[in-house]
């Protein structure tokens, strides 16, 4: 059993940073987002003009950009090449492209081994394969789902706030999603699909975090952390 490690996955748009952020700090252990991870590598390629198709040459681009976590922010959070994620790393470009970049097995292999390395001392970390592939043997295995208008409005205003501090992408709810960005979901969650199938683990936790309010969830996430964690001796 990994020490100490709570996976929560999900759809994007289903809240996982707003509560894996509020876990970590309310747990005392570092909150990795690994989409920013997925994202920095599709920002570098395009901004090095890498061929998106090519695995092996996106694995490069990966192993090239240096994540660590940052002990000047509470909870501890990634940094990358030694900055905090810039708000780049929402740009469309990048929000087109990070499903193409993240289909190569070449380039999540690498990535995976970086999410073992920043976990390796317990970690709230987030993402599509967290529970089934980066830590199977995770602690807690929290797995988050949505209605589509609610993720869609999230996407929204998640998009129209700019990073804060800590360089966390924000994760808040209240925006009325556009036609646009509701289409643009849909097609991101089609390639996720395709690429990164969502398979959650028989042993994780299911929240749907529709119309509820991120107190109450976090307050049910913690509870099951919690105990689970207690239960392993984490």
């Amino acid at each position: 059993m990994t020490a100490r490690v709570v996976a929560i996955d999900g759809p994007a748009g289903s809240g996982k940073s707003t509560l894996a952020e509020r876990m970590a700090r309310a747990l005392g252990l570092p909150y990795v987002n690994t989409g920013l991870m997925y994202r920095a590598v599709t920002l570098r390629a395009l901004r090095e003009g890498v061929d998106l198709d090519d695995g092996p040459a996106l694995a490069l681009v990966a192993r090239g950009i240096r994540f660590d976590l940052s002990s000047r922010f509470s909870p501890h959070t990634i940094l990358i090449d030694g900055t905090p994620p810039s708000p780049d790393l929402v740009d469309p470009e990048v929000e087109v492209n990070v499903s193409t970049v993240s289909r190569h097995p070449e380039v999540r292999a690498v990535l995976r081994d970086e999410q073992r390395r920043l976990g390796s001392d317990g970690a709230v970390m987030e993402g599509r394969d967290i529970g089934s592939v980066v830590f199977p043997d995770a602690a807690v295995k929290i797995l988050l789902v949505a209605a589509p208008d609610e993720r869609a409005a999230r996407r929204v205003r998640e998009r129209s706030e700019s990073a804060p501090s800590d360089g966390a992408v924000p994760a808040s709810i209240g925006a009325r999603p556009t036609p646009d960005v509701a289409e643009a979901l849909a097609i991101r969650d089609a390639l996720d699909e395709r690429v990164n199938p969502l398979v959650p683990p028989s042993d994780a936790v299911l929240l749907d975090t529709t119309g509820r309010d991120p107190d109450e969830v976090l307050r049910e996430a913690l509870a099951i952390a919690r105990e689970r964690l207690e239960a392993s001796g984490a």
